[in-house]
């Protein structure tokens, strides 16, 4: 079976959470009986459910983006502002 990431993990809800650790156990007692063919049923399974915590995941960095851009922006106006400043102090 494999793991999402801890990231994601994260940001599972409880219930998600609570089903994606049944479902890990399922899978891996599936393992240990060398049950494959249903391991990749329960595999599918867990892909499924993990997909709104990949959606969070994917939101979190682009809101961290949009935050970056902003302060880059704040911050070469604040340039840009002393560079007039200078230049109307130098006339």
């Amino acid at each position: 079976m494999r793991h999402c990431s801890v990231q994601v993990r994260g940001l599972l809800k409880r219930d998600e959470l609570d089903r994606y650790n049944a479902l890990m156990e399922v899978g891996s007692y599936l393992e240990s009986q060398t049950r494959y063919d249903l391991v990749a049923i329960v595999q599918a399974e867990v892909d499924l459910l993990i997909q709104p915590g990949i959606e969070r995941l994917k939101e979190k960095g682009r809101e961290r983006d949009r935050m970056t851009q902003q302060y880059l922006e704040e911050k070469r106006r604040a340039e840009w502002e002393a560079q007039m400043l200078a230049l109307e102090d130098d006339e």
